[in-house]
């Protein structure tokens, strides 16, 4: 057996192996984590670590659990440390730009950001500066990296689409980071958004559960199916309009555009949304007047209409309770005034 695994590639086909560096990840599984399979909880804990992936890198000596190789079927428990050794893009280089914040809260430890709408949370591949995270680097310099280890996404510990505005909490060092990514993967932060989504609901309140995974058709989006991460989004109907409505939104779980998903998988998707149906695909189903009323207010709104209200968490080095809300921005405001005044 090796002294040290041999190192797995986690690039496309496309890719020379020149452009790769070569990356090291160990996890420690945390108490009170049930047990489950090794590819499975890779898959989880990994960016853009798909499980077929995790299978190819444990079968090719990739990963070792406790210093010792093994298989994808193997059963993680509490305790144990993981370590992946892969090759992967080198990471991109983040520059500080001089770029205003809306900072909420502040301390030694972490700060909380109001994120505008079209504010990209950290560079990456079409949008390598102008993000928060550039302007975090120029407020507060050097910060740990991200809890998975992405050294592209310093301080992140969850984040939210490029056009949702709201509030997100970033770490400066250890032990936030470790701590804060802890309560998220157990689902304890609460959090709460706002939406305009088209046509109103029936009920006054209810869940979605329905398990959200990659696309198979368009690798840029994910849908619910079957095989996919469980996924599960409560909401509550504020007011009801001729053809949208204004829901509040909290989540059990924090999936790549679970709120966005989730709606467009139960026909009511979220105003704006250009990716998940929520625009010029639902005039067809207005009125004359309607679609007229409508065609304003597409044109005036160009994001889906998605605002992240209230962020709660423990704060992972005092234990203080920690509970922040944010006032939706103009556009949001705007548009719920117009569906007022229009009755």
């Amino acid at each position: 057996m090796p002294s040290s695994p041999p190192i797995a590639s986690d690039s496309t086909i496309a890719e020379s192996v020149t452009d790769l560096v070569r990356r090291e990840i160990e996890i420690v599984i945390p108490a009170g984590k049930e047990p489950e399979r090794l590819d499975v909880f890779l898959s989880r804990q990994v960016a853009d670590l798909t499980r077929s992936k995790a299978q190819e890198l444990i079968e090719s000596g990739g990963v070792t659990v406790n210093g010792k190789l093994t298989k994808s079927s193997h059963k993680t428990f509490p305790g144990e440390v993981i370590r992946l050794v892969m090759m992967a893009k080198p990471p991109i280089e983040i520059l500080p730009e001089d770029i205003p914040l809306n900072v909420v809260y502040e301390d030694e430890w972490l700060v909380v950001i109001d994120k505008p709408p079209g504010m990209v949370v950290h560079p990456a591949k079409g949008n390598r500066s102008g993000t928060l995270v550039n302007a975090l680097l120029a407020h507060y310099g050097q910060l740990e990296p991200a809890s998975d280890g992405d050294e592209d996404r310093p301080g992140m510990v969850h984040r939210i689409d490029k056009d949702t505005s709201g509030l997100l909490v970033v770490c400066k060092k250890e032990p936030a980071m470790s701590r804060l990514a802890t309560q998220f993967r157990r689902h304890s932060v609460e959090r709460e958004y706002r939406a305009v989504v088209w046509r109103p609901f029936p009920a006054s309140k209810g869940t979605i559960d329905a398990p959200i995974g990659r696309d198979p058709h368009d690798r840029q989006k994910y849908c619910v199916r079957d095989d996919g991460k469980p996924a599960r989004t409560h909401w509550t109907q504020i007011a009801k309009f001729d053809f949208l409505a204004h829901l509040a939104l909290r989540l059990d779980t924090g999936r790549t555009h679970q709120i966005r998903i989730h709606l467009s998988h139960i026909g009511h998707p979220v105003f704006g949304d250009a990716v998940y149906g929520g625009r010029n695909r639902q005039m067809g189903r207005l009125s004359t007047a309607q679609r007229t009323l409508a065609a304003e207010l597409l044109d005036r709104i160009d994001r889906q209409l998605l605002h992240a209200r209230v962020l709660g968490f423990k704060h992972p080095v005092t234990g203080e309770d920690m509970h922040f809300e944010s006032e939706s921005p103009d556009d949001f405001e705007w548009m719920l005034e117009r569906l007022a005044a229009a009755g």
